[in-house]
């Protein structure tokens, strides 16, 4: 009975660990809700409005739906990707300049400092252009945007390359060999010192035997403490050299984990969102030439995203930046979906008012037509950038070691909330624009959390502390999230399935 007792009662603490991270983690995702929320209706409600309906116009739902989804999906992408690179970069700064191996927590705080500062600046900024873009250009300015977005990223990922790696060859590389050769002289210093001690021992042993010319009872305590003094000091230095030789293999593992992340997240942030703009240039662009209300547009849509998809999964590798391309590709083609069903809704509506003898004009409908494809299209993208930047989230926060899940988790939620608090403070300088990429700090920071409180409850031992950690995560994401079911509930499943994601 004591040892089922016992293992019942582990179990027990197991899940009441695992319930209160995962409500930690629940909580960051639900206090996103609100201003989430409150945004959206800004934006549908504001004079961002007029300029996406004029879009509709111009380039047509489809086109519109395209346009507007892979412009919010490559900003959040680009503002994620931005935050992990120069947080890598960072790190991989202080690890090398890093003498003590005790600030090595501090680095790794910093470092989750500045991917959220750089996430949420770079959102902010994305956003107020965007918003100051479509306000003075139209939304299919947007269009050239995209473009001119894409050729710099390409241009940002070759500086990066280059200066990454005379870096590594000529800063890094010669300060881990200092480093190094630092550590190996002082062992070399501390083997000559205990070399002379044991020449100098040896040497009083003999000449007091030779002077005695007698093998007392002292003089073999003495000759016997003398051994077992030299073997201690060589035990210890010879730790002392495998805990140098750790250190400096642990700093070169770590060094080599930061630069992948960089070459990862690089070419995240230069490829993946070009399918988006090839879909949104090719349906923008029938659109403009008076193509955008023809059924064909939709099949030629179709059938390029699954030809692009076909090439980036069975031609290539597949790695991250294709993955997510793809996902993004779909995920664009679904917002224009969206876009146009929105449109066929008000017809369906007018045939049936029409039947029940309400007749309305066509201007009304066109214009009823061009307000919720408008407003569709709005939702619809934002509701997708809020997801991808949970999910881009939750792939930092997963693969994190078993052992620091617990503090990134809390880390995480309290950064989440001071980033809401900050955007609060500041949305009257940022504009609606700037508030809305700010969003994407706090979302991602949120996504980290819920990341990482997946992976407790994958890691976990028993399915009693995975189904708490799961249930840990509802409750909080919906007490605190104005019960959302269907939100919080779709965000904590892309929490779970992109943490799974290596």
């Amino acid at each position: 009975m004591a040892p089922s007792w016992k293992n019942h009662k582990s179990s027990v603490k197991e899940g009441a660990v695992c319930f209160v991270l995962g409500a930690v983690g629940g909580c960051a995702l639900g206090a996103t809700v609100t201003p989430v929320n409150q945004v959206m209706t800004e934006i549908i409600s504001g004079s961002l409005l007029k300029p996406v309906m004029d879009g509709v116009r111009t380039v047509g739902p489809l086109g519109l739906g395209t346009l507007l989804g892979a412009t919010a999906i490559s900003t959040t992408m680009a503002s994620g990707a931005a935050g992990v690179t120069v947080a890598a970069l960072f790190t991989l700064v202080l690890i090398t300049q890093m003498k003590n191996v005790s600030t090595c927590g501090f680095v790794w705080i910093a470092a989750g400092v500045t991917a959220t500062f750089t996430t949420t600046s770079c959102g902010a900024l994305l956003g107020f252009i965007i918003e100051k873009h479509i306000m003075k250009s139209g939304v299919v300015a947007l269009l050239w945007a995209l473009g001119i977005f894409t050729v710099l990223k390409a241009f940002i990922h070759i500086v990066v390359q280059l200066a990454l790696r005379k870096w590594l060859c000529c800063s890094i590389l010669n300060t881990q060999n200092c480093s190094e050769e630092q550590c190996y002289e002082t062992l070399d210093i501390l083997q000559s010192e205990q070399r002379e001690k044991v020449t100098v021992e040896i040497e009083k042993i003999m000449i007091a035997f030779e002077t005695e010319k007698s093998f007392n009872g002292e003089n073999v305590e003495d000759f016997r403490a003398a051994c077992q003094a030299q073997r201690l000091s060589r035990e210890e230095m010879e730790k002392q050299q495998r805990k140098t030789r750790e250190l400096a293999l642990e700093q070169k593992s770590i060094q080599e984990r930061l630069t992948k992340i960089v070459d990862k997240y690089m070419e995240f942030l230069t490829f993946s969102s070009i399918p988006m703009t090839v879909t949104a240039a090719v349906t923008a662009g029938l659109g403009i030439f008076g193509f955008g209300g023809y059924r064909f547009v939709f099949v030629v849509l179709l059938v390029l995203i699954l030809c692009m998809a076909y090439m980036l999964t069975r031609l290539m590798n597949l790695n991250f930046w294709m993955l997510t391309a793809c996902v993004g590709m779909f995920a664009t083609f679904a917002i224009a979906v969206l876009t146009v069903h929105a449109g066929q809704d008000v017809l369906d509506m007018s045939v049936r008012m029409r039947n029940a003898g309400q007749v309305l004009s066509k201007e009304s409908i066109g214009d009823k037509m061009l307000h919720n494809s408008a407003l569709e299209a709005i939702t619809s993208g934002f509701f997708v950038s809020k997801m991808f930047q949970i999910a881009l989230g939750a792939t930092v926060g997963g693969p994190l070691d078993q052992k620091v899940l617990n503090k990134v988790i809390v880390g995480a939620s309290v950064t989440t909330v001071a980033l809401l608090s900050v955007v609060e403070a500041w949305s009257v300088a940022l504009g609606i624009g700037g508030v809305t990429g700010a969003l994407l700090g706090a979302l991602g920071a949120a996504g980290v959390s819920m990341g990482a409180a997946a992976a407790v409850a994958i890691q976990c031992s028993s399915w009693t502390g995975t189904i708490s950690t799961t249930a840990g995560m509802l409750c909080g994401g919906l007490a605190i999230g104005n019960w959302d079911i269907t939100n919080i509930g779709l965000q904590v499943l892309v929490a779970y399935i992109f943490a799974m994601i290596n």
